[in-house]
């Protein structure tokens, strides 16, 4: 398989793996409010940037590497944002 083919089947896999883990995650969610727009959004952003940098180790491509690193922590970051609006709006 060219190189460039795998890489894009294994963003794909990736890709699809974030969307079933976010709909997993707001079916069995712990609360009993629904989640935020950034909780959900940070953990798609999270999870894509998980794969892009395991993919990216995979393949020997730092750039790739990095860049799922810093998608990663930023969807981390506004995963947070949204966790604390929803202790906000629960009262916590």
């Amino acid at each position: 398989m060219n190189p460039i083919h795998h890489k894009t089947a294994v963003l794909w896999a990736g890709i699809l793996l974030a969307a079933c883990s976010v709909a997993a995650y707001a079916a069995n969610h712990e609360y009993d409010t629904p989640v935020n727009k950034d909780q959900v959004e940070g953990r798609v952003e999270e999870t894509k940037g998980k794969v892009k940098e395991v993919t990216g180790k995979i393949i020997d491509d730092k750039g790739m590497e990095v860049e799922g690193n810093v998608q990663k922590n930023l969807g981390k970051a506004q995963k947070g944002y949204g966790d604390i609006k929803q202790d906000i709006k629960e009262g916590k």
